[in-house]
């Protein structure tokens, strides 16, 4: 018998709404505190410096701005499960605006407030359900601020890991979403019951076909941190370095998910 087909997860519109505007802060406040020597620093982005990204974590935020002064599409294309692998077509223009942009902004700071502003702006006033004309495809703008979350959480490890001792803080609510987004992505990808995926405290799936547990410890379950798991599922890290440095724990014949990583690049 096949699996049984889950209803997709529902999130609090008005607390991603402040997920993304808390992460967003957060992000700005960090970025306000580097000097000249740390925004030239490299990140593991190839090509990116550290203004680079940071500009791009504007971009990010932006979107939602932007798509609503579009017109509105007549009907959605774009499901939230199906937003992480609509992603990749679009790397060159992003990674070509992203270097326009920062380049054309030198003042960051005067950019992430004008960001910051025009986004609460936009958000003032428009519903959940209004349909957004976005690049990857139209969907919803409750769902679109889901993926924002994945976008802030991302960058914002990435930002970390390359300025030493930045230490820039994730709000709990949009590790939370963005961490399930990705978990919901992967039992989309590799839909069954063998394997039962633990990313706590914020999320678990079952995915990969295969005899399915009714009871009891699963015969194949893997485990990781939120944070291990936005990087194996983005490409930051690989499953095999993952393994090695005890950042994942996996048992059963079909808890190895090299081949369903990453989800997004």
């Amino acid at each position: 018998m096949p699996p049984a087909r889950k209803r997709t997860r529902a999130y609090d519109p008005a607390k991603i709404r402040a997920a993304v505007t808390a992460q967003f802060g957060n992000v700005r406040r960090a970025v306000a505190t580097l000097g000249p020597e740390q925004l030239a620093l490299p990140t593991r982005l190839a090509g990116w410096t550290v203004r680079d990204l940071a500009a791009h974590v504007t971009m990010a935020v932006a979107t939602v701005g932007r798509n609503l002064d579009r017109d509105e599409p007549s009907k959605a294309d774009l499901t939230l499960l199906e937003w992480p692998f609509a992603t990749a077509s679009r790397a060159t223009d992003i990674g070509d605006g992203t270097r326009d942009l920062a380049a054309g902004n030198p003042d960051l700071n005067a950019l992430f407030a004008r960001t910051e502003e025009r986004f609460a702006e936009a958000l003032a006033t428009a519903p959940g359900g209004r349909l957004l004309a976005a690049r990857t495809g139209a969907m919803t703008l409750a769902d679109h601020l889901v993926t924002r979350t994945v976008e802030l959480v991302v960058h914002t490890d990435d930002l970390n890991a390359a300025v030493p001792g930045l230490d820039i803080p994730y709000d709990r609510q949009a590790l939370a979403a963005a961490t399930r987004l990705l978990a919901d992505a992967l039992a989309a990808r590799a839909p069954g019951g063998a394997t039962e995926v633990r990313i706590p405290p914020y999320a678990v799936v079952q995915c990969v076909e295969g005899p399915r547990h009714t009871r009891g410890t699963p015969p194949n379950v893997v485990e990781t941190d939120p944070l291990t798991w936005i990087r194996l599922a983005t490409g930051r890290v690989t499953w095999p370095e993952a393994v090695a440095q005890a950042k994942v724990a996996a048992s059963g014949e079909r808890a190895d998910l090299t081949a369903l990583l990453p989800l997004m690049s």
